[in-house]
């Protein structure tokens, strides 16, 4: 039972909580999913759900983040790259059916207000994410300020649309908010 077994309990509880959200995903069913062992849970999260929780959350949230760098690096276009971002979400979407959207989100909207170790946890990987963000707008020649903002104001709609798009059954408010970002982003140029 090594870290091979850890790795396909944490694959799994992400691919489950960005669908079911935390709440409607139970142990047995991540254990049953991971093909693991019950007991390996509590030998790789000894605080169990919850402490497994948090660790879902920032694993998710570092590997969505490197998602962010692929589409909008220091060589591509921050423009081009922003697009690219919100096509690839709708594309998403749509190929999920509209399930997977934003695992961070699902989990921030359940637990935020009730559980402080995995609102903590949320708010590490979306300070990390408007961080990471604000750096590559200023290496754009956005100053400093105005990048965080224009950060913050993206990944607000993004999420906002994740929601809306799902509930909908379209991709029209994923869209709609890339072009928001887009034109804000020109604006501050």
């Amino acid at each position: 039972m090594g870290s091979d077994t850890k790795d396909r309990i944490l694959e799994t509880s992400g691919e489950l909580f960005r669908r079911q959200g935390y709440i409607g995903t139970g142990v047995k069913q991540i254990v049953e999913e991971a093909g693991a062992p019950f007991g390996s849970l509590y030998h790789f999260f000894p605080g169990g759900k919850e402490e497994l929780g948090a660790e879902t959350i920032r694993r998710s949230g570092a590997l969505y983040g490197l998602l962010f760098v692929k589409f909008v690096g220091a060589d591509v276009d921050l423009l081009t790259g922003v697009r690219d971002f919100f096509a690839g979400a709708a594309h998403t979407l749509r190929e999920t059916d509209y399930a997977d959207a934003c695992p961070i989100a699902t989990v921030a909207l359940e637990v935020s207000s009730t559980n402080e170790e995995l609102r903590q946890a949320c708010a590490d990987v979306f300070g990390a994410w408007i961080e990471g963000g604000t750096e590559r707008f200023v290496a754009a020649g956005i100053p400093r300020k105005r990048a965080r903002e224009l950060v913050i104001q993206m990944l607000a709609g993004l999420e906002g649309a994740f929601v809306l798009s799902r509930a909908l059954r379209s991709t029209e408010p994923v869209e709609a908010a890339g072009e928001a970002a887009i034109a804000m982003i020109r604006a501050a140029r």
